[in-house]
């Protein structure tokens, strides 16, 4: 059985659960100091060659244990009348999209959750993400972004790090859909989150960065591309949230949406709120300002990040201020 991660604190001693959007699967302790096929530290056969991480990923990460990965659901609210810090804001700026334009055809707006069919930038840039944590194997969701090391993957900051110990054996598959994984698996040289995550798992700050490692000798946004980012544009605007939540109505094996004007929350967090029901497995799926279904590209302003039990149709995401582009700044400066 799985078991449930203890509830993080907010400030003054408020103890909140919520529902962590990740995925886990019970797959024993096979990934407990790397990514392997074999038993950790074992010395390979005489001539063989030591595989690669790319190598020993791809080998581990078959498209049957990646449809293994199940939900995690740890939310519930003790109490409601204290709210944690805000985030810090700072001036608004912007980071265009490098993602190259492709046409698509217009979808519903506003839309509650379904598949994805408009096809475009998104669908490349966008992925699933695996990685180890508590010694079983986990998902969530991710989405490359442009960056100056043409390596960065915005994701939540439980899907690097959770309970106090980082994840391990993280990687990143864009364009995942069916247990395919077309562009590649790439793993994390390097994960990173806000201050007050790492910290305190502050739910305002639940934000997460990786660096993945060149694959084949290419770097991940010159293979999918890179979509926007915008920090401190304010609340209440038209977004578009993606992921690829695996807990029912969903399986993981889709690539699903949710579109409509947000508004802010107005109980334990200052993050944007959207109606959604997108589940486990969503968590770290970006959201999108300045959206454009003809070309699926966008400005990244936040990403998946929990629900309230007693709001089942309602996702909540961090507001990307100062503390977001500070993370970013340091992970495409990695």
């Amino acid at each position: 059985m799985i078991g449930r991660p203890r509830s993080p604190r907010l400030s003054g001693g408020t103890r909140v659960r919520r529902t962590v959007l990740g995925a886990l699967a019970g797959v024993a302790a096979l990934l407990a100091t790397g990514v392997t096929a074999t038993p950790a530290g074992a010395a390979p056969e005489p001539g063989a060659v030591a595989p690669s991480a790319q190598e020993r990923a791809l080998a581990f990460w078959t498209p049957q244990r990646m449809r293994e990965a199940t939900p995690l659901d740890v939310l519930s609210v003790d109490r409601s009348d204290v709210r944690t810090a805000a985030p810090r804001k700072g001036q608004a700026t912007v980071v265009a999209p490098s993602a190259p334009a492709s046409a698509v055809g217009p979808l519903a707006f506003p839309h509650g959750g379904g598949p994805w069919s408009g096809g475009g930038a998104v669908t490349k840039t966008a992925g699933r993400v695996f990685f180890t944590y508590q010694g079983r194997t986990a998902s969530c969701s991710g989405n490359a972004v442009t960056s100056a090391n043409k390596s960065t993957v915005m994701t939540a900051g439980h899907c690097v790090k959770l309970e106090g110990a980082w994840h391990t054996n993280w990687v990143f598959v864009p364009g995942y859909h069916d247990g395919q994984r077309p562009y590649g698996t790439w793993t994390a040289a390097k994960t990173l989150s806000t201050p007050q995550w790492t910290a305190g798992e502050d739910i305002n700050y639940d934000i997460g960065a990786a660096v993945v490692a060149p694959l084949d000798g290419k770097k991940l946004t010159d293979v999918v591309g890179g979509q926007g980012l915008a920090f401190n544009t304010g609340y209440n605007k038209a977004m578009y949230a993606f992921g690829f939540p695996a807990a029912a109505p969903y399986d993981g094996e889709k690539f699903i949406y949710c579109s409509g004007t947000t508004f802010r929350d107005f109980l334990l967090s200052s993050d944007h709120g959207l109606t959604c029901d997108m589940t486990g497995g969503s968590s770290g799926g970006p959201w999108f300002t300045q959206f454009d279904e003809a070309t699926g590209t966008g400005l990244q302003s936040s990403v998946n990040s929990f629900k309230y039990n007693f709001l089942p149709n309602a996702m909540y995401g961090p507001y990307f201020g100062a503390d977001a582009q500070n993370l970013y700044q340091s992970a495409q400066s990695s």
